[in-house]
């Protein structure tokens, strides 16, 4: 006889959670991956907070002088946070777009931002490679994703970890919840019907990373959406977000 299969782990209601941490590599990462549902979030009063690891300098797809191109990022997203609610928005220093690594100062930067913020829960980005959507796997992802997640655990809630944050006065926190966004193996669906306008109205204040898709970028979201929401059971003309979610306590 099988064994049937253990539950999968869900995340503790919203109403249960009083601050999130989103951490990603780079410009629109996170509003590609997550902001129907990071609308939801706000909706219920989560504190979000938005951390990038660059400014997405290699990005774009015009002759805008490479040096505008930080600034100019920095500025679309945001906008682009602001349509879905998010006031705090944070960009580390000394991390450079397309070369990003899971080094010891990436993460001990991200365990600051844990720390100081005291979120229950966190997104991040798919440390593992995705195959069936490569494009989503970008280098820099991965990267923002392992740091991240070594930086939930056991950094950031050892205390004897970067003990110089300590000083600073940063004790540790340990995370409730991680979610993960562009995972080969999804455990949760978020329905982001009601936040779908803003998702889309979200990604078009990254002007010079969409504004060359036109109505396309509506209609990508919409089958991105459409299809999550399928696969996930939900009635037809739902549209959805999916995630990996693991729950550390």
């Amino acid at each position: 006889m099988t064994e049937p299969s253990p539950p999968r782990p869900q995340p503790r209601p919203d109403n249960e959670v009083e601050r999130a941490l989103v951490v990603v590599a780079h410009p629109d990462d996170a509003d590609f991956g997550a902001a129907g549902t990071i609308a939801t979030w706000t909706d219920a009063a989560i504190e979000v907070t938005l951390l990038l690891c660059t400014r997405g300098e290699q990005g774009g797809f015009d002759d805008t002088p490479r040096d505008q191109i930080p600034a100019l990022r920095e500025a679309e997203q945001r906008a682009a946070s602001a349509v879905v609610g998010v006031n705090d928005v944070r960009f580390l220093e000394g991390h450079s777009d397309g070369w990003l690594e899971p080094g010891w100062e990436l993460q001990r930067q991200i365990v600051r931002v844990i720390r100081a913020v005291r979120p229950q829960r966190v997104l991040i980005q798919s440390p593992e490679r995705w195959y069936d959507r490569l494009q989503a796997s970008h280098p820099d992802h991965l990267a923002a994703g392992e740091a991240a997640i070594r930086a939930v655990y056991p950094a950031a809630e050892n205390r004897f970890a970067f003990p110089e944050l300590l000083e600073e006065g940063l004790d540790a926190w340990q995370v409730g919840e991680v979610w993960v966004m562009a995972h080969p193996q999804m455990t949760h669906t978020v329905d982001i019907t009601d936040t779908f306008a803003r998702k889309v109205k979200a990604l078009q204040q990254h002007t010079s990373q969409t504004a060359h898709l036109g109505d396309g970028l509506e209609r990508m979201l919409r089958g991105w959406s459409t299809a999550l929401a399928a696969n996930a059971g939900l009635e037809q003309g739902r549209l959805a977000e999916a995630f990996a979610v693991s729950r550390l306590r």
